[in-house]
């Protein structure tokens, strides 16, 4: 068995905080179920304690242009920050500071609907005809409705139901080298949470309502707000979370739990013709349209006429379409395995590491829970496809789908939480 935390062969910030948990696991109650042990341990821990990723929060002025939010979230492989608010004051609460949050899902969205702007159907066939012609203010409508993670997917309709058109290889080029492109403001495209800039936390929080909103209510990250400062403290991810569990390979909670097969917590949830995929040959915005419209963060690439996958294309990798246009030249269209192939060539030939080298990332039903944890900690991924003995789809496997099966959410938890009850500073504008 790998060094536990208390032999002293690990001591990073997670480990230590999986000793906490395994600290509190030994007093609760005989009578308690595992997981009634483990909600109880959560709990008890405030989500202050989780340690942060980064020394300092990755923010966003909202006066940057959408170009260079991109660079700023591809820079620092994150899926989405922070927007502060240029013409705020200096001591501001966290209401009035922020705006809310940019994210490759609401960049999105703010793609698709130009797409559908440019297309032949809304304009003569040129592709740089329709950026920007379009509302302003129901393009905006359209990228707010998706840029927070609290947000329905159904709200996009926006977007149509029809495929996403063929997108010719210059498209991209045209759209980033236009004015439009470069004068949209971040401002214009982050999302909100109601009446607040986001849904956030504050430190006094416990453990476990942060693992049920990265869980069960779908959020990809949790703002950690200190009221005392007016400021974000932490921001925890997913991904976060998973390294935090990896880190307690060896502690007792974690080995009883992480033992259990993925058949045994009934993962995949999801039958193999429920598995939402995109076909090698159909546009790649196909793939990101119907991420948006499903509310999912990836989707595997399948072969023609076949349910074996060839590639994974998530939600983050939009940034390849804006920040490296010109890739895409010599293609007529960029389909989904055009797209692939592309990525792939421009990232060998500059020595960047990316999950899209990895190839496609495949687990059995009969693997373990800490052996799907220590595999998607190791590669940085956020999903893992489950295949049969043939290598065909089975089921996808994600860090919420861990993360729900770790924690339950006990009757009544969250009360009105949803419904204004956040960290209010004194002296808000709201």
């Amino acid at each position: 068995m790998e060094d536990s935390p208390r032999s002293g062969g690990m001591s990073s910030p997670e480990a230590k905080l999986g000793m906490r948990v395994e600290d509190l696991w030994d007093v609760q109650e005989p009578q308690l179920t595992p997981t009634e042990k483990l909600n109880a341990c959560f709990e008890s821990v405030p989500v202050s304690a989780f340690p942060p990723a980064s020394s300092q929060v990755i923010e966003i002025k909202s006066d940057c242009s959408l170009a260079e939010a991109v660079q700023i979230l591809t820079k620092h492989r994150i899926l989405s920050a922070p927007v502060v608010d240029v013409e705020a004051p200096e001591d501001a609460s966290w209401i009035d500071r922020y705006i809310g949050i940019v994210e490759f899902a609401g960049i999105v969205v703010w793609i698709l609907y130009q797409s559908e702007l440019a297309s032949p159907r809304k304009n003569g066939g040129s592709p740089a005809a329709g950026f920007g012609t379009g509302g302003k203010e129901e393009a905006i409508t359209a990228v707010a409705a998706a840029a927070n993670g609290m947000n329905s997917p159904r709200r996009l309709k926006n977007l149509g139901f029809e495929p996403a058109e063929p997108t010719p290889g210059s498209f991209f080029e045209a759209l980033t080298s236009s004015e439009f492109y470069k004068n949209t403001k971040v401002r214009d495209i982050s999302g909100s949470f109601r009446w607040a800039p986001f849904l956030a936390l504050q430190k006094s929080n416990s453990f476990l309502t942060m693992l049920l909103l990265l869980s069960n209510y779908k959020m990809k990250s949790v703002p950690v707000v200190d009221l005392g400062e007016g400021k974000i403290d932490n921001i925890v991810t997913q991904s976060a979370v998973i390294h935090m569990l990896a880190e307690c390979v060896g502690l007792s909670w974690f080995e009883r739990w992480g033992a259990k097969k993925m058949s045994e917590l009934g993962l995949p949830t999801m039958k193999p013709d429920q598995v939402i995929k995109v076909n090698e040959d159909e546009p790649v915005l196909q793939a990101f349209k119907l991420m948006r419209k499903k509310g999912i963060g990836g989707i595997p690439v399948v072969e023609s006429g076949g349910r074996k996958a060839v590639g994974n294309i998530s939600i983050r990798d939009v940034q390849f379409l804006l920040t490296t246009p010109e890739i895409y030249r010599e293609f007529r269209s960029i389909t989904a395995k055009n797209f692939l192939v592309a990525v792939r060539k421009y990232l060998e030939q500059h020595n960047e590491a990316s999950p899209m080298l990895s190839g496609m990332i495949t687990c059995r039903r009969n693997q373990t829970v800490k052996e799907m944890i220590l595999m998607l900690d190791s590669v940085k991924i956020q999903r893992v496809y489950v295949v049969d003995e043939d290598g065909n789809l089975e089921g996808v496997i994600t860090l919420r789908d861990i993360i729900s099966k770790l924690v339950h959410e006990p009757r009544g938890y969250f009360g009105d939480f949803f419904d204004g009850v956040l960290p209010m500073p004194q002296n808000s504008r709201v």
